[in-house]
């Protein structure tokens, strides 16, 4: 099927073009791709007389009388939106039913009274009355009784302003019968088979007007394993193209490795030793490493990763570090200048901050290979960054950076494809990152170095902050020290800061006799230099901070965190927060303080931050709150976003299209068998939409 603009459908025209157009449909693919959110049963209609509370229900009636009035309590609304409450009452042959909508005053203009109208939502009670509240609602066409869908099971889909249900319907339907037989099916009959799908015309048109909710759930999984086993198709693609560049081989030459190992003030972890096994046996073979090593907060990975940088070094080869932060840069240089003490190593850093003079000091030193290691901030991927013999890159806090970002670093190599080593704090469950990141060989550090104690989480609300600061004091006149973290979401936003400045005054006041500092995303680098120098040598005992301090600054001392206001934080981000405390031989604690009137999410991301200081159980957690878009956003990069799957729902299916796709690429690596050609064409339609 050709690409036909949603434009010369019928129906749509210049306005409602661009309204689809905002919800990504362009084509009359993508809106047969536009998948429901949900679905109404609407084949069973009760009457009012038959309800009771707590039921879900469907009922058909008349709209008897309807008003819109200002909540109590509040200013006086303005337009007939805000602050509003709109009630209708609705009848059938049996009794009177009340409905009732919040905030909702534009259904003043499209439910009046006399409409016959379709209601289906949860039956509550209030003051011995039944009522639906904010119920989905169908205005019944006097002129196609059918459009209501009564008798039916009806799709609902998610909209913008403009688009209404019944219109987006409507356009689908036309689009079905008019276009759905001539779309070619992405899936060859040999995978369908293997894997007991329908067809695309089955699947399309039971997606969109099921017959039963059997045959919205056949078709719902053929598109869910469609979405899946072409994500996998292109991870397989990406690591086969990969296979066939070539790289330098390192040699581990007069035994360095164990001579290393033997150097450092401290034993690996057995979890440590397996994966430098693994890394170190991919960078000698002849094509580039392409490894993600994933570890919890504090488990070593820098250690871990300093093998390959020393391999590469002792092959004569320069080494790139790419971190997200300046703080982060300036850690990872000093902790790796302790490390290779004795061996020589010239290390320098790259960041945005340098001068000009500094940095083509840089520029020209990595060009003419005076430095063996430069770590740095965003700076390395700048235009005027070249090198001599690029052999490794480390990137570290992958997620923190774009899929493009990511891949302009190895193209700095001249001739070859430098070996490629990422790494990230924030783990994810093996099974779904093998399938997200199956185009790189996968490692995990499983346990901590010895020592290392937990921190204890304690989750208190505002009326304990006189508990909070005695405890601070208890811990800081042990000689400990502390941080406070303040949610600063966007820090260029002056009020939040403000904020920030006005605990910085408030704490100076309850914690007097300690020195207190601040520290923020918009200080200049001197000015955090100085701060974490003074954290660092105990000159600050507390020190406030935004999130900025999430990643790269480890300061043993520290060992208790306060965090404010936590409910505004991802569950990933307060685990990375706690992990600053986590590397001390003293008792740590870790306290939130939150708000005591939270929503329902949040609480439970505060609950589940209490019972686990586990990485990975935690990440499960928070890909069942908020899904795995983070992480698929940047296995998606050039292909369309999931509509319809989620891989922790959907783990089972992700295996099979997994299987399948690896089967696929390894009999047919460019997709050039005639039967796969629908299966290329398919990728190509899609990554020309880039």
């Amino acid at each position: 099927m050709k690409r036909e603009d949603i434009r010369y459908l019928k129906g749509i025209g210049p306005k409602r073009q661009k309204l689809l157009n905002r919800l990504g449909i362009y084509t009359v693919k993508d809106l047969l791709y536009y998948f429901p959110s949900r679905y109404e049963d609407r084949r069973n209609i009760r009457k009012i007389k038959e309800l009771r509370e707590n039921d879900v229900a469907l009922v058909v009636a008349k709209v008897l009388a309807r008003n819109l009035r200002p909540l109590k309590f509040r200013a006086p609304f303005r337009g007939g939106i805000k602050n509003t409450i709109f009630e209708v009452a609705v009848e059938d042959d049996t009794g009177v039913l009340m409905c009732v909508w919040f905030n909702q005053g534009y259904l003043n203009d499209y439910i009046k009274v006399g409409d016959d109208i379709v209601i289906y939502g949860k039956v509550r009670r209030y003051k011995k009355r039944l009522q639906m509240v904010s119920p989905e609602f169908d205005i019944i066409d006097k002129n196609d009784k059918s459009s209501s869908g009564v008798g039916k099971i009806v799709s609902f889909y998610r909209l913008t302003e403009g688009v209404t249900q019944k219109m987006i319907r409507g356009v689908i339907k036309f689009s079905l019968d008019n276009f759905a037989r001539k779309i070619e099916d992405p899936l060859p009959y040999h995978i369908r088979e293997s894997s007991n799908l329908p067809n695309i015309y089955y699947s399309l048109r039971n997606i969109h007007f099921p017959d039963s909710l059997d045959s919205v759930a056949i078709s719902r999984r053929r598109f869910i394993f469609e979405e899946l086993f072409f994500s996998q198709v292109l991870v397989y693609l990406r690591k086969a193209q990969y296979r066939l560049k070539r790289s330098i081989p390192f040699i581990d030459k007069d035994g360095f490795i164990p001579q290393f190992k033997k150097s450092l003030p401290f034993l690996l972890t057995s979890s440590q030793e397996q994966v430098i096994k693994e890394i170190v046996d991919d960078l000698t073979k002849p094509y580039p490493m392409h490894r993600l090593l994933q570890g919890d907060v504090g488990s070593g990975k820098t250690v871990v990763a300093s093998f390959a940088i020393a391999l590469a070094v002792i092959n004569n080869c320069q080494v790139a570090f790419m971190v997200p932060t300046e703080v982060l840069v300036h850690q990872h240089v000093t902790t790796l200048r302790e490390l290779f003490r004795g061996f020589g190593f010239r290390i320098k850093s790259l960041t945005s901050s340098l001068t000009r003079r500094e940095k083509e000091k840089v520029y020209s030193d990595l060009s003419n290979s005076q430095i063996d290691i430069v770590v740095g901030t965003h700076a390395l991927i700048e235009e005027e960054v070249g090198f001599s013999r690029l052999g490794l890159v480390v990137i570290d806090e992958q997620h923190k950076f774009g899929v493009a970002q990511r891949a302009l670093l190895p193209k700095k190599a001249k001739d070859y494809i430098p070996h490629c080593l990422v790494m990230s704090a924030t783990p994810i469950p093996r099974s779904l990152a093998l399938s997200l990141y199956g185009d790189l060989d996968f490692s995990v550090i499983k346990e901590l170095p010895p020592g290392r104690k937990q921190p204890k989480t304690i989750w208190v609300e505002e009326d304990k902050r006189e508990w909070v600061y005695n405890f601070l004091r208890e811990k800081l006149n042990e000689g400990r020290q502390a941080y406070i973290v303040y949610p600063v979401i966007d820090e260029a936003n002056t009020s939040d800061l403000r904020s920030l400045t006005e605990m910085y005054e408030v704490t100076e006041k309850r914690l007097s006799g300690f020195k207190v500092g601040v520290f923020h995303g918009r200080m200049k680098s001197g000015e955090k230099k100085k701060v974490i120098c003074e954290f660092r040598e105990n000159k600050i005992n507390v020190l406030i901070s935004t999130t900025v301090i999430e990643v790269g600054v480890n300061i043993e001392n520290a060992t208790v965190m306060v965090v404010e206001n936590p409910e505004r934080f991802g569950l990933a981000q307060l685990h990375q927060l706690r992990g600053r405390i986590r590397r001390s031989v003293y008792e740590p604690y870790f306290i939130l303080i939150s708000k005591p009137n939270i929503g329902d999410n949040a609480r439970r991301r505060l609950k589940i931050i209490t019972k686990t200081t586990d990485g990975f159980k935690i990440s499960e957690e928070d890909l069942k709150l908020r899904g795995p878009g983070d992480f698929f956003g940047s296995l998606q990069w050039g292909f369309p976003q999931l509509r319809i799957a989620s891989p922790m729902k959907d783990l089972a299916l992700l295996r099979e299209a997994r299987r399948v796709a690896y089967d696929l690429i390894k009999r047919d690596p460019f997709l050039r068998e005639p039967y796969n050609r629908c299966i290329r064409e398919h990728i190509d339609f899609w990554l020309r939409r880039r």
